[in-house]
């Protein structure tokens, strides 16, 4: 019965993903056949994961002399059964647009997990 629940509260969660994302973590040694020079490349863990974004903080601005920086924290839902490690690299794919974030600390519960991620550009 409890396991019945939770199947129902998951694929509920699951009808709100409306983004995809590319997960990497670690590095690994790619040799290039053609210049057969061996190159260090972030390790792809999981492709095209159904996932979900949502805004945990408002963005903050750093306004300097020369440059106004702007960090924003978002919260990613995602299957629980994957592993997402802090620092690891999330490609989030929304609407057409592809953005990079770092994975920070995240929490699985039996239904999904969450994962703080953050991104930091310059205005």
């Amino acid at each position: 019965m409890l396991a019945q629940a939770m199947n129902i509260a998951r694929k509920a969660i699951e009808s709100l993903y409306d983004c995809t994302c590319n997960i990497s973590g670690g590095m690994e040694k790619i040799k290039d056949p053609v210049t057969k020079e061996t190159k260090l490349v972030p390790k792809i863990k999981y492709s095209d994961v159904h996932c979900r974004v949502s805004k945990q903080n408002l963005s903050k601005n750093n306004q300097t002399d020369t440059v106004n920086q702007v960090a924003y924290e978002l919260k990613l839902f995602i299957a629980p059964e994957l592993e997402i490690h802090q620092g690891d690299i999330i490609e989030v794919t929304r609407f057409g647009v592809t953005t990079k974030y770092i994975a920070g600390e995240g929490f699985i519960y039996n239904t999904h997990q969450e994962v703080i991620i953050s991104k930091e550009d310059k205005a």
